[in-house]
């Protein structure tokens, strides 16, 4: 029998573990790799195609939400599960606009998560219950009609969302450079169309951007 290869991100070490040891109890599901940042996840899904990805929302450097947007590139057949702390409902619909398959709590992960990668296995959606049917119905609606429909946040490219992560978090011009093996003028260049394209007029406007867009943490 063919096993269901999984892929793990997340940035604590202790979670990871924790998925692992709960996902590689079932029968003939393995974990083919582990990833500690959304940029390592989105290499090794690149590189091994699992058949599900559980990511992690908020790593450092690259998160859930660009992973998920990269890896669907890259890997298109790979089922996504986000795996989060957080449970705004506008997270979940921003969840499943950028093609994520599965929205499962941290909280429920005992219960939840592995009825989460059953049903994206079977090529459904799974939310939380704590969402309730209809209304996760309704995200999956909204979802796919903003996908059609791009707002001006999905101006920005994905290399210009890598760039406003890293600065946002406090990286300078030479780190983030570094950090995507770029030169420091792409970098500024980069910088200025972001400004430009968003409407901003000061760095602390990007940092609230970042964190209203769920690109990091607040």
């Amino acid at each position: 029998m063919q096993k269901t290869t999984i892929l793990i991100a997340d940035d604590h070490a202790l979670m990871r573990s924790g998925v692992r040891e709960l996902v590689s109890a079932h029968p003939g599901w393995e974990i083919c790799s582990e990833a500690a940042s959304g940029r390592d996840a989105v290499r090794l899904a690149q590189e091994g195609h699992p058949d599900v990805a559980i990511l992690d929302l908020t790593m450092p450097g690259l998160n859930g939400l660009d992973a998920t947007r990269q890896i669907r590139k890259s890997s298109p057949d790979t089922k996504i599960v986000i795996f989060t702390v957080n449970e705004t409902e506008e997270l979940v619909r921003d969840v499943f606009r950028v093609g994520a398959h599965a929205y499962v709590l941290k909280s429920e992960a005992s219960t939840q998560l592995l009825a989460a990668i059953k049903t994206v296995l079977e090529g459904r959606h799974f939310c939380s219950p704590k969402f309730g049917e209809s209304i996760f119905q309704g995200f999956l609606r909204a979802a796919s009609g903003e996908a059609l429909h791009a707002s001006l946040e999905d101006a920005l490219s994905p290399r210009e969302r890598e760039i406003v992560q890293l600065l946002s978090e406090g990286q300078s011009n030479k780190q983030a450079a570094a950090a995507l093996g770029i030169s420091v003028k792409t970098v500024e260049t980069h910088r200025a169309a972001i400004m430009r394209k968003l409407r901003l007029h000061a760095f602390s406007d990007m940092v609230r951007y970042a964190i209203r867009n769920h690109i990091i943490e607040a």
